[in-house]
C-alpha cells in the first residue's frame, strides 16, 4: 500500500506532544549552574591534536569518600595540588600558608628571661584555618645555668616542656571543634623559667604553620 502524507492535524498533535515533553524536561531538571548530588571535573586538553588527552584542573564533588562531605581540589598546570579542603575536619589541607622570615641566630637578641617562675617571653595571635599546628623552636641557656621552655596554645600546654638548650618541635591539634573555632584567633605563647640559682633562658621560634587533620 502506498504511503500517504500525514494529515496536518496529526502532525500538529505530534508537535504539541513533543513541545510538552520538552517543556516538562526543562522545568524538572536543575539549571546548568547547579549540580545536585553530583560532581564537576574541569579538564584541559594537553594535546591539541587529540581531544581525548586531558589533564585534571579542578574537581568539585558534592559527596566525598564517606558519601556526605564535599570535595574540593584545584591543580596547577603541572598537576600539583595547590588548593584542597580537609575532608576530616574542614578547613584547608593545602596550601600551608604561613612562612616565617629568616630569624637572627644571635642568642643575646632572642626572647629571654632570668625569672625562676614561668614567664611569657614571646607571643603571637593567628586565625585558625587548619586544625593542627606545627611549631619548631631553638632554645638556649647561659653557661652553667639550667632552665625549661614550654608552649601554650589558647592557654593550654602545647607539646612537651623541654630543657633549655634542646630543640622544641611539635605538631598537634589546636582545636577539638574545627567547625566552631574556624577563623577565631589563637594565642600562642612561649614561656620559660630558670631552674638553677641564676642564669638566662632564651627561645626563638623558627618555624610555625598550620596542618591538616
Amino acid at each position: 500500500m502506498a504511503l500517504l502524507p500525514e494529515d496536518i492535524i496529526d502532525r500538529l498533535i505530534q508537535m504539541e506532544r513533543r513541545l510538552n515533553a520538552l517543556s516538562t524536561a526543562v522545568n524538572t531538571r536543575p539549571p546548568l549552574t547547579e549540580i545536585v548530588n553530583g560532581s564537576l571535573a574541569l579538564r584541559r586538553r594537553t594535546d591539541p591534536l587529540d581531544p581525548s588527552v586531558t589533564a585534571l584542573v579542578a574537581q568539585f564533588t558534592t559527596s566525598g569518600p564517606d558519601g556526605t562531605k564535599p570535595v574540593l581540589r584545584v591543580l596547577d598546570a603541572y598537576g600539583h595540588e595547590v588548593l584542597s579542603d580537609d575532608l576530616l575536619s574542614g578547613g584547608l589541607a593545602r596550601p600551608w600558608l604561613p612562612m616565617l622570615p629568616p630569624q637572627t641566630m644571635v642568642t643575646a637578641s632572642w626572647p629571654n628571661t632570668a625569672a625562676t617562675a614561668w614567664t611569657t617571653i614571646a607571643q603571637s595571635q593567628n586565625p585558625i584555618w587548619q586544625p593542627k599546628l606545627r611549631l619548631r623552636m631553638f632554645t638556649r641557656v647561659s653557661s652553667g645555668a639550667a632552665g625549661q621552655v614550654r608552649v601554650l596554645a589558647g592557654g593550654v600546654p602545647f607539646g612537651p616542656t623541654v630543657a633549655a638548650g634542646t630543640v622544641f618541635d611539635h605538631t598537634a591539634a589546636v582545636t577539638a571543634d574545627m567547625q566552631a573555632d574556624f577563623g577565631k584567633d589563637l594565642t600562642v605563647e612561649v614561656q620559660a623559667l630558670v631552674t638553677s640559682a641564676s642564669g638566662t633562658v632564651y627561645a626563638k621560634p623558627v618555624l610555625m604553620h598550620g596542618r591538616q587533620t
